[in-house]
């Protein structure tokens, strides 16, 4: 039997909470770094394009930081994966509400209504140099969400530091929910499946 734990390093490129619990669920070790980039200075049309240059970034920001440092001459390959996730609501980018006002507005048209969100995810072979990236749009559909519900969570706070304040996965937000085509862990941040995917072929890309 061949350890859950694979043989190579792994580099979660983020700080996000969500997006390491989702790694260590899928039974991975690794270490984190993260990326000091100014997101705001990458712009693109389309969101798909935009977290995909937004993840490209990242990584590249995370290799050139690994360049300067000593690196040991091992023989297992180290693997980064770096991602980034935007809400869509009538075909409009959604980032973090810069006010309370607005985190209130966004959740108001959630209602009995449905968003999306737009994940990426960049995988880098950094022995190779390889890298693999991937999109994954998940659709979510709305019943009513109460105002005490809103008021509630604007209350505790969490929905003004995510994009669009939109969290699936809240215990108040959880029954509102009518339908998510897709998965919860893409919009959390980090599709496992894309990410299972990528993995693979920037290690058999490189073997073979």
């Amino acid at each position: 039997m061949e350890s859950i734990h694979p043989h190579f390093k792994l580099i979660l490129g983020s700080s996000s909470i969500a997006r390491r619990k989702i790694l260590t669920d899928m039974g991975y070790q690794f270490t984190l770094m993260s990326a000091d980039i100014d997101e705001k200075n990458i712009r693109k049309d389309k969101p798909e394009e935009l977290v995909l240059a937004l993840a490209e970034a990242k990584a590249d920001a995370i290799v050139s930081k690994l360049h300067t440092e000593c690196e040991d001459e091992e023989q297992q390959p180290t693997i980064l994966i770096a991602s980034d996730t935007v809400v869509v609501y009538e075909d409009a980018v959604r980032e973090k509400p810069s006010s309370v006002e607005e985190a209130r507005e966004y959740i108001r048209g959630y209602s009995k209504g449905h968003t999306a969100t737009v994940s990426s995810v960049a995988v880098t072979n950094l022995k190779t140099g390889l890298r693999k990236s991937g999109v994954d749009r998940v659709e979510i559909y709305f019943n009513e969400i109460p105002e005490e519900t809103i008021e509630k969570l604007i209350e505790e706070g969490t929905v003004l530091k995510v994009a669009g304040a939109l969290l699936i996965e809240h215990p108040l937000i959880l029954p509102c929910v009518k339908e998510v085509a897709g998965t919860t862990d893409s919009v959390m941040g980090l599709p496992k499946e894309l990410t299972e995917k990528l993995i693979k072929e920037v290690l058999a890309m490189a073997s073979g």
